[in-house]
Parts: structure tokens; C-alpha cells; sequence
């Protein structure tokens, strides 16, 4: 299996593994993804893979992506409050059901912290809903911490 830059031809099974990710979301709050909802269309996931700053990592394994990582280069600089800061956003992560188990989420969540690295970011951060307990204990092993909870109140 390899690593490398999601490109356009990646666009039908990027999708296939999105349409997973949301599956899983709506399944965990039913209240806030729609069933079947769809995160990109094609256009708008074409012009997402030109952003430098939005890179996507894909996992390609025998000319088929079986997982993703969608990233976001954030940047805080002049906050009066807060330090100046590049940290990676992993917006994304979704391995193909049918390969999951099998590292591939290990070595993409290894390449998005090297890509980090490469970008001079101070940190890779990201969200997990709460529900989704698998994907937090895989963070948690991979020696994620809590940076801040978000809490609701639903009304």
C-alpha cells in the first residue's frame, strides 16, 4: 500500500469512503446528518483537491483508494489573545470497511503527522463525535489528548 495526494481520478472512491463517514455520523446523531447526506459534491471535491492549503492524503492499495485523510492548514497569527500557530486540521479520516483493522488507518494518521512536519505546523488537531468510540480510542492510542470539550444543549 502506498500514500500519496488524493488527485481527481480518486474522486468516485473518495466519495464511495465519504459516503461511509457519513453513514457513521448519521448513525451515531441521527439529529444533525441527514441519511445519505453527501459532505462534497463532485465539483466542489475537484476544486477542494487544487487548495494547497486543504491537502488529502489517499491510501492506494492494489489502484484502489481504500482510506483518506482530509486536512486543513490552519493558521492563527496576530491574535491578541492567543499565540501564533500552524497546526494541521485532520478534517477526515475513513478506511474502507472491507480493509479496516489492517493499519491503514495508522499509516495514513503517520503521513498526515509527517505532512505536518514537513508544513512547520506546531500540532495536528482534530474532532471526534462523541459516540464514535472506535475512531477515539484509535486517537487516543496513536497519543492524541483533549485539547477542549465542546458540550451542547439541546433545546
Amino acid at each position: 500500500m502506498t500514500i500519496r495526494f488524493a488527485n481527481t481520478d480518486d474522486i468516485p472512491q473518495l466519495l464511495n469512503l465519504l459516503r461511509q463517514v457519513e453513514r457513521v455520523h448519521h448513525d451515531i446523531r441521527p439529529d444533525l446528518f441527514r441519511d445519505g447526506g453527501e459532505k462534497y459534491e463532485p465539483e466542489t471535491l475537484k476544486e477542494l483537491l487544487k487548495d494547497v492549503n486543504r491537502p488529502v492524503l489517499a491510501a492506494v492499495e492494489d489502484g484502489v483508494v481504500v482510506g483518506y485523510a482530509f486536512c486543513v492548514l490552519e493558521e492563527t497569527a496576530g491574535d491578541p489573545a492567543r499565540l501564533d500557530r500552524k497546526e494541521l486540521y485532520l478534517d477526515d479520516l475513513c478506511v474502507d470497511a472491507s480493509v479496516r483493522g489492517k493499519g491503514v488507518a495508522k499509516q495514513l494518521w503517520q503521513e498526515t503527522v509527517d505532512l505536518a512536519k514537513q508544513l512547520g505546523c506546531d500540532a495536528v488537531t482534530l474532532n471526534v463525535w462523541e459516540g464514535n468510540d472506535r475512531a477515539r480510542k484509535f486517537y487516543e492510542n496513536c497519543g492524541l489528548t483533549v485539547r477542549k470539550t465542546f458540550l451542547e444543549y439541546p433545546l
